[in-house]
C-alpha cells in the first residue's frame, strides 16, 4: 500500500509541475509559430548582424542564431543547412563559436518564461543569455584568432529533416513533444525519489557542495541544478517549480540554479548535436562550463547581499 501511495504521490506531482509547464509554454509555443508564419524572425535577425561580425563570423549568420533565439536549435540547423551551398564554408572555429553562442541563447521565449514562472525576471534572464553568448563568442573569436587553433574548414556529418508544411502537422508534432515532457519529469522525479531515498542526493551534494558553494548555489538545489545541466533547463525548471511550490529552495538558489542552467543545460545532447554539424567540444562543451560557473559565481558575489531579492519577481 505504501508504494501504491508513493506512486499516486508520484504521478500527482509530475502532473501537477508538467501543467505548470504548458501554462507557459503553449502560448509562448503558438506566439513563436505565429512570427515564423508571418517571416517575422529575419527582422530581429538585422541588429544581430554587427554582433556576428564582432565574434569573427559572417553577417548572415544572424538569421540562423536569431531563429534559434526566438525557436529553438533544430530551427536554426535547418536554416545553417540551408545556407551553406551558397557561402563560403565556416572553419572549425567560426562554427565552434556560432555554435555556442546558439547554446547558450537558443528558445529564449519558452526557456525564460519556464525561468519566470519559478519566480525569476524574464527579461533578466534573457539579457544574461544574451549578455553570455556574445562575451563568449567575442573572446573565442579572440583566442581562436591569435592563436589559430581549428582554423581547418568544417565538415557537416548530419542534415536535421525538414518538418512538414502545415499547421496540423506542426500540432501535432508540438502535442507529441508536450506529452513526451511529462514522461520526462516523471522520470526525474522518480529518479529524484530514489537518490533520496538511497541516500545518493546526500552523497552528490557532499560531492558538489564545495563547487556549487563556491559560485552560489546552496545544498538543497545541488541534485535539481546537476540534473537540469545534464538535460535541460525546461525539465529542471519543471523541478524548480514544484520544489519553489513546498518551499523547499530559497530564492538565492533558486536564481543562481537558473542562471547556471540557462548558460550551461543539456551538456551532453546539445553538445553532441552541435559536433555533428562540425563544431568542437572546446567551445560547445568545456569553454561553455567554464564561462558559466566563472559568471554565476562572479554574479553571486555581486549580489552578495540577498541577491535574488534584487532580480526576482512574484509569480
Amino acid at each position: 500500500m505504501n508504494l501504491v501511495n508513493a506512486c499516486k504521490s508520484l504521478v500527482k506531482d509530475a502532473i501537477s509541475a508538467s501543467l505548470d509547464l504548458y501554462k507557459v509554454m503553449i502560448p509562448v509555443i503558438i506566439i513563436v509559430k505565429i512570427l515564423q508564419e508571418f517571416e517575422l524572425v529575419q527582422y530581429l535577425a538585422v541588429p544581430l548582424k554587427p554582433v556576428m561580425n564582432l565574434a569573427g563570423l559572417p553577417a548572415e549568420m544572424g538569421l540562423v542564431w536569431a531563429t534559434s533565439i526566438i525557436v529553438n536549435l533544430y530551427s536554426g540547423l535547418i536554416v545553417y543547412i540551408s545556407m551553406v551551398p551558397t557561402m563560403e564554408p565556416l572553419s572549425v572555429a567560426q562554427i565552434t563559436t556560432l555554435a555556442t553562442m546558439m547554446l547558450i541563447a537558443h528558445s529564449l521565449p519558452v526557456e525564460c518564461k519556464v525561468a519566470q514562472k519559478c519566480g525569476v525576471s524574464m527579461i533578466g534572464q534573457i539579457a544574461v543569455r544574451m549578455l553570455s553568448a556574445f562575451l563568449l563568442g567575442f573572446i573565442m573569436h579572440l583566442i581562436f584568432a591569435k592563436t589559430g587553433l581549428l582554423s581547418g574548414p568544417s565538415k557537416i556529418l548530419w542534415e536535421p529533416q525538414m518538418p512538414e508544411a502545415g499547421i496540423l502537422p506542426w500540432a501535432l508534432n508540438e502535442a507529441g513533444n508536450l506529452l513526451y515532457l511529462f514522461f520526462i519529469i516523471l522520470a526525474l522525479f522518480t529518479i529524484m525519489r530514489l537518490l533520496t531515498y538511497y541516500g545518493i542526493t546526500e552523497k552528490l551534494n557532499t560531492i558538489l557542495k564545495p563547487v556549487l558553494q563556491a559560485i552560489g548555489i546552496g545544498k538543497d538545489a545541488a541534485t535539481i541544478t546537476v540534473l537540469g545541466l545534464s538535460l535541460g533547463i525546461t525539465y529542471g525548471g519543471g523541478l524548480i517549480i514544484h520544489e519553489v511550490k513546498s518551499g523547499a529552495l530559497s530564492k538565492r538558489d533558486v536564481f543562481a540554479s537558473l542562471t547556471l542552467m540557462g548558460l550551461a543545460h543539456a551538456l551532453i545532447e546539445d553538445t553532441l548535436l552541435m559536433m555533428l554539424l562540425g563544431a568542437h567540444t572546446s567551445g560547445t562543451f568545456w569553454g561553455r562550463l567554464v564561462f558559466a560557473l566563472l559568471f554565476v559565481g562572479i554574479m553571486m558575489r555581486f549580489y552578495s547581499n540577498e541577491p535574488a531579492t534584487a532580480v526576482t519577481k512574484a509569480d
